[in-house]
């Protein structure tokens, strides 16, 4: 496509927010080049939208004074796509600053037509979400978008951070990407402090300023493999290792990449490694997934699955026994499988080559 909407939005909104800006720093900021950009002036003139360049040492392009864009104007849809995205985001944690959702939602409903407004407002009284709010600190958004553009551009920035015990440190960093994950926003890449790679939560970063220096990402890298690898290293009260009888494909597809990273072993057998606080959450979600599975480590975690079984097996009706067939004929016994067909393996194996990498 010759005019990229989204790349002649953003030279609008750049052309409002920083008037006098030059054909090299916008062409710089929207990564294309200066003939670029002036065909996206030119597109905006199209529109009706007064675009003037001014030539000389402190010439550069800005909209025409006085000009204003016409008030928001949203279709039906589009209004509850955006006020529901705006819910979501609260809810999940999917947003940046201390009240941006609220203010951002508060903006649109003024603007909207008293007829689709009250329609709006229907959607938010009534909407019930099954995530819970998340708590803790949003990051700032000009951390998000300084990051967001040296990762596309790939440019070092250097860092102000905090870790996990407010330690503050400066370091110069080459981010990859951004990752949001379990309702917290993430960037991981080369630091070259350590010069190994690393991974920072964003709500922890005070100050992000941009370099000139390039850099290459290495091929295939995954940011958002990188970051659960990472947060799976970090020191949990229990290291889990499950071999579960399913193919790479359906362990993907069932398991959350928060759950920890998989392996394959075979060809319809993988193998779990996760860090877990409490393993009666693990039992549940090993129970969840309906198909066989053997414990490696840690021992205790097939006492919860044991205990997990007595459980469900005394909430049945069937008895503290609960040794005797079900309605289906399926009968457990300590050397085989539970209802369910999961193994229950009695003995410890060690797994070569495990991961004790320490975390972010």
């Amino acid at each position: 496509m010759d005019h990229p909407v989204s790349r002649v939005l953003a030279l609008l909104e750049l052309l409002q927010d920083r008037p006098g800006l030059t054909g090299a720093e916008l062409a710089a900021r929207l990564d294309v080049d200066e003939r670029t950009v002036r065909r996206y002036t030119a597109r905006l003139v199209d529109l009706g939208i007064p675009v003037q360049a001014d030539r000389g040492r402190y010439g550069g392009y800005r909209l025409l004074p006085g000009y204003r864009l016409p008030p928001l104007m949203l279709t039906g849809d589009e209004a509850a796509s955006v006020v529901l995205g705006l819910l979501a985001g609260r809810s999940s944690g999917l947003s940046v600053g201390e009240r941006a959702a609220e203010t951002a939602l508060a903006k649109i409903q003024r603007v909207l037509p008293p007829g689709l407004r009250e329609r709006i407002d229907a959607v938010e009284q009534t909407l019930g979400l099954t995530a819970a709010p998340v708590a803790g600190p949003s990051p700032a958004a000009a951390a998000l978008f300084t990051l967001a553009e040296a990762a596309r551009r790939r440019r070092r920035v250097v860092l102000a951070y905090r870790d996990r015990e407010d330690r503050p440190s400066e370091r110069a960093f080459d981010p990859y990407g951004l990752v949001f994950h379990s309702g917290r926003w993430y960037t991981t890449g080369l630091d070259h402090r350590s010069g190994e790679l690393r991974t920072f939560r964003l709500d922890r970063i005070g100050r992000v300023e941009p370099r000139e220096d390039r850099f290459e990402p290495p091929d295939d890298f995954d940011p958002v493999q990188r970051v659960v690898e990472s947060l799976a290293s970090v020191p949990w009260t229990h290291r889990v290792e499950v071999e579960l009888g399913m193919t790479l494909a359906e362990a993907r597809h069932r398991l959350p990449r928060s759950a920890g990273t998989v392996t394959e072993l075979a060809e319809s057998r993988v193998l779990l490694r996760a860090r877990a606080q409490n393993l009666d959450g693990v039992a549940v979600m090993l129970a969840g997934l309906g198909r066989p599975f053997t414990v490696r480590e840690p021992a205790a975690l097939r006492d919860e699955v044991r205990a997990l079984a007595d459980r469900l097996t005394a909430w049945s009706g069937q008895g503290e026994g609960g040794h005797e067939q079900n309605q289906g004929g399926h009968e457990q016994n300590q050397g085989g499988q539970n209802e369910g067909g999961h193994e229950q393996n009695q003995g410890e194996r060690k797994t070569p080559g495990e991961d004790d990498s320490p975390g972010p």
